[in-house]
């Protein structure tokens, strides 16, 4: 009897949060993932400590995809990978073409996940998110809502 008035309250304070907080608040998390990530490969002329310049990808990454990460390709991978995460993840958290930029970032994170194996934990979390995010789409706070 009481787990079910508890129960109760707990399903009446979560119908407080509105549909399309959980999915907002996914999309700005997995945003700062790749963002942070993508500041560190690119340089140049930055807004607020923010570097926006996206095709000037620096030697150092360009040297990690060709030695540290081993994939085929190392500079054409490191512009791929660059302009992924500066890209989708911009995408991902104006929810703009939501699905698709949860895709790719699904995709650079099973490559990730392929370099370094020892992080499955923390790629676990991200892809639950980013499978939601294909799943469901950006919710009602996107501009994929907007647009539609």
């Amino acid at each position: 009897m009481k787990l079910s008035i508890l129960d109760n309250a707990v399903k009446n304070i979560i119908q407080i949060i509105p549909q399309g907080i959980p999915p907002l608040l996914m999309r700005i998390g997995i945003f700062f993932v790749f963002w942070k990530s993508v500041q560190t490969k690119i340089d140049g002329a930055d807004v607020a400590g923010q570097s926006f310049a996206f095709w000037n990808v620096t030697g150092s990454t360009k040297m990690l995809f060709e030695y540290e990460y081993g994939l085929p390709m190392p500079e054409f991978m490191a512009y791929l990978g660059t302009f992924g995460e500066f890209f989708l993840s911009i995408a991902l958290l104006l929810g703009f073409m939501t699905r698709l930029s949860a895709l790719g970032l699904l995709v650079m994170m099973a490559v990730i996940q392929y370099v370094y194996p020892g992080a499955w934990g923390l790629h676990l979390v991200w892809a639950s998110i980013l499978l939601y995010l294909l799943r469901d789409g950006g919710g009602s706070f996107s501009l994929d809502k907007i647009i539609k």
